[in-house]
């Protein structure tokens, strides 16, 4: 525990952590069944619209995609078909899946709470140094997932569906997709771009522990490249679109990430040099 801390805490056990951090659990889990029932319980706006919306052709990047098709007179960028339906091949396919997806919904929807959650858990242990450094970490790491979660809704799903929808081995096989291969792909690609989009975070304070540094993070950027890669195929659909969909935006963060481990290092070695001139 820092130094300034002492006076103002009284210093805690082993046990005293653990029952403290079971509470910030149980409180994050609480925000998270909270968001699951009200998903659940709001059945037509979160499977109707929000679910199922990708598998029409109604759909916001449809829409988008045709107008810019008009705008480019370039007739091949709409969507005009999804050639495939969605079937529920299990007597409890349909109930399961309303459990499963509002959980997803749940965790995604309670994400910001449940990490400040376990923010305040973590941030009494660190020096002040480090608590300024890390100053604003929840406002951060909530709008990288966001934004990777609609990158992941608006743009990786549907362009992946389609992909998925229209792609045939021979005509004679119709696509009839089952309901829970079909959540699964969405809440897979949605859940997988918010964790993905975390990269800068991850590399800021890998920087700040001393285990990453830009010279290192150029070096092996080809390396990265591959991992990359390796990444959005595990963590996607079996098909090369969504791979390299998931693939551009994070060699982007990459080296975006590149750039904040070079602040971060200028900044210290800044704070160094400071500390030996007081020091002298």
């Amino acid at each position: 525990m820092p130094l300034d801390q002492i006076e103002d805490e009284v210093e805690m056990t082993f046990l005293d952590h653990l029952e403290e951090l079971r509470w910030h659990i149980i409180r994050s889990l609480a925000a998270i069944m909270v968001f699951a029932v009200a998903a659940f319980l709001a059945k037509g706006l979160v499977f109707h619209t929000i679910i199922l919306g990708p598998s029409r052709v109604d759909f916001w990047t449809y829409e988008m995609l045709c107008k810019l098709s008009v705008a480019l007179h370039t007739p091949a960028l709409c969507i005009d078909e999804l050639p495939f339906i969605i079937q529920s091949r299990q007597m409890t396919g349909q109930f399961t899946m309303h459990i499963t997806s509002s959980f997803v919904v749940g965790i995604i929807a309670a994400f910001p709470y449940a990490f400040w959650e376990i923010w305040r858990f973590i941030k009494p242990g660190l020096y002040p140094r480090e608590r300024k450094a890390a100053r604003g970490a929840t406002f951060y790491v909530s709008m990288l997932f966001i934004i990777g979660v609609l990158f992941g809704y608006f743009i990786v799903t549907p362009i992946s569906i389609n992909f998925l929808a229209n792609y045939q081995i021979d005509p004679t096989i119709l696509n009839e997709f089952d309901i829970i291969s079909y959540v699964s792909t969405v809440t897979t690609l949605v859940l997988a771009c918010g964790l993905l989009f975390q990269l800068p975070i991850v590399v800021f304070f890998l920087t700040r522990a001393g285990l990453v540094t830009p010279e290192l993070m150029r070096k092996y950027r080809k390396h990265a490249i591959i991992l990359i890669l390796v990444l959005g195929a595990m963590l996607t659909p079996p098909d090369p679109f969504s791979q390299v969909l998931v693939a551009m935006p994070l060699f982007a963060l990459y080296q975006v990430s590149i750039y904040i481990s070079a602040r971060v290092i200028k900044k210290e070695r800044l704070a160094t040099t400071e500390l030996k001139k007081y020091d002298e």
